[in-house]
């Protein structure tokens, strides 16, 4: 086997099975009514401060008609809540319930497990080494396809 067709397995497999083990690992009992999709809706919001639905649109690079729909949704579970600005009545915030806090704080936790655990596997020399490949793979793949992303 050479080293390309070794990589693009690999990557492809790499890619492929953390999206699955992330979608059965985040809905659990608990958050049976929340999809893989909702999960990264809720930490694009995140915890610092209401966010408008431009600002959680770009970040998830989905138009706002996209996003509308999953917020409805998610707002029905009881898991997001609108307000609207004061100052203009157009713009609409989002921010986390006290439900969503908890699946944000559930979707963190199975990250910081598998930063650890990733973190145990390897030297100090090795992490600094996959930080680095996977920050040029992160340029290439913004330089390469972000010009055809939603803002």
């Amino acid at each position: 086997m050479n080293t390309e067709w070794t990589l693009n397995r690999l990557l492809v497999q790499f890619f492929k099975y953390i999206m699955e083990i992330e979608e059965r690992k985040l809905i659990t009992d608990e958050f049976k009514g929340l999809t893989y999709n909702d999960m990264h809706i809720i930490e694009a919001i995140g915890l610092d401060q209401p966010k408008k639905m431009s600002e959680i649109a770009k970040t998830m690079s989905v138009t706002t008609g996209t996003l509308t729909r999953a917020i409805d949704a998610l707002e029905k579970k009881g898991y997001v809540q609108r307000e609207r600005s004061r100052q203009d009545k157009r713009v609409v915030y989002i921010r986390l319930t006290e439900c969503g806090v908890l699946a944000f704080r559930h979707h963190e936790k199975f990250h910081q497990d598998m930063i650890a655990f990733i973190l145990e596997q390897v030297s100090d020399e090795e992490s600094k080494v996959l930080r680095q490949a996977l920050e040029r793979l992160m340029g290439y793949f913004r330089q390469k396809y972000d010009a055809d992303a939603v803002r």
